[in-house]
């Protein structure tokens, strides 16, 4: 099928989660073609193709709102972490998240939260209607649409669960997370759930991407398609990312054996898009978007930018958060050597006297388009999954393909690496390449690690955040307490 994302026409149906009232379904073509906007009722959206696949597009396009991927949940990911620095102390961008001094009534927390559960009930609004549609489109669009959806649905619930639940290897997921709302919602009437366990949330995940996985296209009929709809690598791909998280790895070398076959590098997919590293790290970011190691982007135009503050503006041109250049900062490691092409990645600005990322720095118009899911994720989560499963010869020929794409002259350690230490090497080699792409706090929470000791933006103590103390993860948010009753049940 040939369905460009976000295409040229908007439509809108009413649906109400909360106290959240869900955005109008609208889209945005891959590259625009706007027209006035047509309000369809419920009872019709269903009635014609057209109208089906605005659906479709209004749901990616509710992915790509401020507080997600139009940024600042890459944002919330990587600040929390040790890498960077809070310049402004502007709460407005960030900045409780990177202190580790945020409460239920945080606007960032709040928000993260709402937009999430718009992609969910919008993805349930999609399958409750092509369950019940019938002659409208044919089987097979309907399923490559349904596959769509339940992909969109995990994303949001595997974000959901990472930020605000307990990590999973914590009594293997006993613990209260999230509402699982998987019926499609427009009044506020079922407001009132619980929340479900880690381990359920993680389930219905599974079962999203598994169905996915069968039910995507192999792929679309452009780069462009393949980059920014989901297909069946897409579905793979985030399936290495959910058990990685769960700690499941022989789980996550099934998966990534799947878009990864070979014993030994070269590494590529050979089914299904062929996803596979490209020789050039610094094009993937500036120029080369819709390359085959995109596997899933967030696409940008100057027609349809960013929603909110673009990640070139928080970080380069007017930077609210600055890269840390002492010894706890990644860009201070002595691993990361000068010969890397990454370092372009990290710039000095004189006037500041401070380093910046660059990795986005298009503005006026922004128009980087902002990853979700890139092969070299793949092959880290596949090495460190290998680490901890005792294969470490192979770990380290998937580390050495990452590291030496960027640093060809680097010369790995000895082959009698120990396993702690390889499994540390790949936690630098993730910090190295994902900087700025939203891992660094779930790397921390998925181990169980400590967040760094930082000042708080109200001028507390500086604290260090342990896996026993408030604020380890994002606490259930005061709009959600406020509507839904059975929220602490």
């Amino acid at each position: 099928m040939n369905i460009p994302i976000y295409k040229h026409i908007r439509q809108k149906i009413t649906i109400v989660l909360g106290l959240v009232a869900l955005s109008t379904l609208s889209a945005c073509d891959d590259l625009l073609d706007k027209t006035s906007e047509t309000s369809v009722s419920s009872a019709t959206i269903f009635d014609t193709p057209k109208r089906i696949e605005g659906l479709v597009n209004g749901n990616y396009n509710s992915l790509k709102s401020a507080n997600l991927y139009s940024g600042r949940i890459l944002l919330y990911g990587d600040v929390r972490g040790e890498d960077f620095v809070c310049r402004t102390e502007n709460a407005l961008t960030g900045g409780y998240v990177w202190a580790n001094n945020f409460s239920n009534i945080t606007g960032d927390v709040n928000e993260v939260w709402g937009q999430l559960y718009i992609v969910i009930n919008n993805a349930n609004v999609l399958i409750a209607g092509l369950s019940k549609s019938q002659g409208v489109i044919s089987d097979e669009l309907k399923n490559n649409y349904l596959g769509e959806a339940r992909f969109l649905r995990a994303l949001a619930y595997f974000n959901l669960v990472t930020y605000y639940g307990r990590p999973y290897i914590e009594k293997n997921g006993e613990a209260k997370a999230v509402p699982l709302r998987l019926q499609a919602e427009s009044s506020s009437a079922n407001n009132d759930l619980a929340r479900s366990s880690v381990f359920s949330v993680y389930g219905q995940i599974i079962s999203d991407l598994d169905f996915a996985e069968q039910n995507l296209p192999d792929s679309y009929s452009t780069n462009l398609l393949n980059t920014t709809r989901a297909h069946k690598n897409t579905a793979i791909a985030l399936k290495t990312r959910v058990y990685l998280s769960k700690g499941e790895f022989g789980k996550v070398i099934e998966e990534a054996k799947k878009i990864a076959p070979q014993a030994q590098a070269p590494f590529a997919a050979t089914s299904g898009v062929k996803n596979e590293l490209q020789s050039n790290i610094v094009n993937i970011f500036s120029s080369d978007y819709t390359s085959v190691e995109s596997i899933f982007s967030m696409p940008m135009t100057a027609a349809n930018p960013p929603s909110g503050t673009a990640l070139a503006n928080i970080y380069y041109t007017a930077p609210d958060f600055v890269l840390n250049s002492d010894t706890k900062g990644i860009i201070a490691d002595t691993e990361w050597k000068s010969t890397d092409a990454r370092r372009s990645f990290v710039t000095y600005n004189g006037t500041l006297g401070l380093y910046l990322l660059s990795k986005y720095a298009k503005t006026n118009p922004a128009i980087d388009y902002i990853p979700v899911i890139r092969y070299a994720e793949v092959l880290l989560n596949y090495a460190e999954a290998e680490a901890r499963a005792g294969s470490l010869s192979k770990a380290v020929a998937l580390l050495e393909t990452v590291r030496k794409r960027s640093d060809p002259s680097y010369t790995f350690p000895p082959a009698s690496l120990a396993q702690g230490e390889i499994l540390n090497t790949i936690r630098t080699e993730r910090r190295i390449e994902l900087l700025g792409e939203g891992f660094r706090a779930t790397d921390i929470l998925r181990d169980l690690l400590t967040f760094p000791t930082k000042l708080s933006l109200s001028s507390l103590t500086p604290r260090e955040v342990k896996p026993t103390d408030d604020g380890y993860i994002f606490p259930i948010p005061n709009t959600e307490i406020l509507t839904n009753k059975a929220i602490n049940d």
